[in-house]
């Protein structure tokens, strides 16, 4: 090896990098987001969910719970209007020894609860989802791609490709989250639509 090699950074070193500052900055943004507007773009968004035509007959919907201290989106609305319609929805459930990502079915939002990741969760017992109708999947920001940046530990990249497709995978993120390109890292996995607060893209491909 050459010290020319030894200068060379790893494959993915700068986009990694990218990756990182992109959280700090839109993390810090978010969080400096009013809670009532959050809230006031989490209503608008879930109106653009219930427009959305691949949704209308989805039957078994996975959604995510908001972590309200990191100014997430909120999607509780948009479960009680999904089980007013006779619709299943499942939320994430983490392994604790494995780490391995998975969607629980329950009755009621009631029945979720922290269990150590900073989300609600389902209980270990509830019956977990094989088969889905679409997937909705949070966002630090989101590109017209469908590409994602999350917290960065990988579970939904991981977990899409179990359902999608045949699900159809739509991620949402305020506006002020839509960026032009999200730096790629391998793993990535694009989602078909992106919602936010002010549109609803089909995934460019």
């Amino acid at each position: 090896m050459t010290d020319d090699d030894r200068d060379v950074p790893p494959p993915g070193y700068y986009e990694r990098r990218a990756k990182a500052e992109l959280r700090k900055r839109l993390r810090g943004l978010r969080n400096t987001t009013p809670a009532t507007a959050c809230d006031a773009r989490s209503a608008r968004l879930v109106e653009r969910l219930l427009g959305l035509d691949v949704l209308s007959r989805a039957t078994r919907v996975a959604l995510f719970w908001p972590i309200v201290a990191r100014h997430e989106v909120d999607l509780r609305a948009f479960d009680v209007a999904l089980r007013a319609r006779g619709a299943r929805v499942a939320y994430p459930a983490i392994d604790p020894e494995t780490g391995v990502m998975t969607f629980r079915f329950v009755d009621a939002l009631a029945e979720l609860e922290v269990q150590g990741y900073g989300f609600a969760e389902p209980a270990a017992e509830a019956e977990e989802a094989t088969e889905l109708d679409a997937v909705v999947a949070p966002a630090l920001a989101i590109d017209s791609r469908g590409y994602r940046l999350g917290y960065g530990a990988g579970y939904y990249d991981r977990t899409l490709p179990r359902f999608c497709p045949p699900a159809v995978s739509i991620a949402v993120a305020f506006d002020f989250q839509l960026l032009v390109e999200v730096p790629l890292t391998e793993g990535d996995v694009a989602c078909d639509w992106i919602v936010t607060d002010a549109r609803v893209l089909a995934a460019e491909r």
